[in-house]
Parts: C-alpha cells; sequence; structure tokens
C-alpha cells in the first residue's frame, strides 16, 4: 500500500476550510475568482486635482476634503467579501480606505439624520440606513489589491458596504447627504430592492 503524503488529519482541515468558505457565500450566489466590472453607464474619469468628496444635509456645517486631504485621514486595511446582485460573489477581496465612521467624526450630525444618500461622479446614487454605514459596516476605498483602485471598479475612490449587494457600495463617490427620510436612489427607484440583503435575498421590490 502506497503511503499517503497527505495526513487524514490534514485533508480533514482542508475540508473544513472549503466548508467554511462556501458557508460565506449567501443563497442564489455562485463563487468567483474574477472581479466582473458592471456599470449603468460610462465610466466617468475624474482628475485627481478636481476629485472631492463632500459630507452634506442634517448636519451643522458641510464638510469637504481634496484628493490630497483625503489621502491624509486615518485609513486601515480591509479585507471582505462582496456579493452582486448578478449573482456572483468574490471572497477575501482586500481594500485600503477610510472608514464612514471617522468620516462622519469630522461632523456634527443633526439628530433627524437617519439615513444616507451616496452620490457619485457621474450622476449615480443609491440610499442606505445610516445603520447600514456605521460601526465599521462601511468605508471609502481608494485602493484595491494593494494599488490605486481603477477607474472600471470605481477609481479614484467608492464606497464599500460588504454586507449589502455590490449596487449600494457606490462606485466613483463624491459624498453623502444626510437625509431625516428614505429617498430611493438610481437602482432602488428602477425596481431593485431598498436595502438588498445578499442573505435574505433581497434583490428586487417584493422580495
Amino acid at each position: 500500500m502506497t503511503d499517503r503524503f497527505v495526513s487524514r488529519g490534514f485533508a480533514g482541515r482542508r475540508r473544513d476550510a472549503d466548508a467554511d468558505r462556501a458557508g460565506r457565500i449567501p443563497p442564489g450566489q455562485y463563487l468567483t475568482d474574477g472581479f466582473p466590472v458592471l456599470s449603468a453607464g460610462p465610466t466617468p474619469q475624474i482628475p485627481i486635482d478636481q476629485w472631492e468628496f463632500t459630507i452634506e444635509g442634517l448636519v451643522r456645517a458641510p464638510v469637504r476634503w481634496s484628493w490630497e486631504q483625503f489621502l491624509a485621514l486615518p485609513a486601515r486595511d480591509w479585507t471582505v467579501d462582496i456579493s452582486c446582485v448578478t449573482k456572483w460573489t468574490k471572497l477575501d477581496t482586500r481594500w485600503h480606505g477610510v472608514s464612514i465612521d471617522d468620516l462622519l467624526a469630522a461632523v456634527e450630525l443633526d439628530p433627524r439624520a437617519q439615513f444616507v444618500t451616496a452620490y457619485s461622479y457621474g450622476g449615480y446614487s443609491t440610499n442606505l440606513p445610516l445603520s447600514d454605514v456605521l460601526n465599521n459596516l462601511a468605508f471609502v476605498a481608494y485602493q484595491y489589491d494593494g494599488a490605486p483602485l481603477e477607474p472600471a471598479h470605481g477609481g479614484p475612490a467608492r464606497l464599500v458596504v460588504p454586507h449589502l449587494y455590490f449596487w449600494k457600495s457606490a462606485k466613483w463617490v463624491r459624498g453623502l447627504r444626510l437625509i431625516e427620510h428614505d429617498v430611493p436612489g438610481f437602482w432602488e427607484s428602477l425596481g431593485y430592492h431598498n436595502r438588498g440583503d445578499p442573505w435574505r435575498e433581497e434583490r428586487y421590490s417584493g422580495d
């Protein structure tokens, strides 16, 4: 009988790792190693010297950062799983950027602020409950996989909200508007689910 190079114990741990990966894929999704590019329109080309990010709406005073000022903010690495409404899921994506918590710390929120509209260069917008972007649940990323974020994937900076379907992670983001009442964004106005939780398969209105 030929000796096994891989021990039974090692093989068992590998199966456990595979099971763990499978448990991270929301229902109805398939795993991809690629990073599909999906957009509703042309890719905006934003000169860095003209880029800015603003927090406005229900705050005591709006705050605006230039690109250089934004890069000077406290930032960290993030490794997160992402899922697209078109049914692909990508595990362990690596990003670098600024937490929404740290951005909101620069403003004084009005107590009436309960929702956020993320708006982008190119006219895109998406709506989120404030609770879905706090407590390190969301960030603005400007690097992906150790390199500057490519325009096709939302560069120079995009919102990332990994626990919701990826249309909520607005590409080419340019600001957040704090509001009292929920206002549907681009895809939500066209019949997509208002929240978009992959684990509940909240793809379209009525799901």
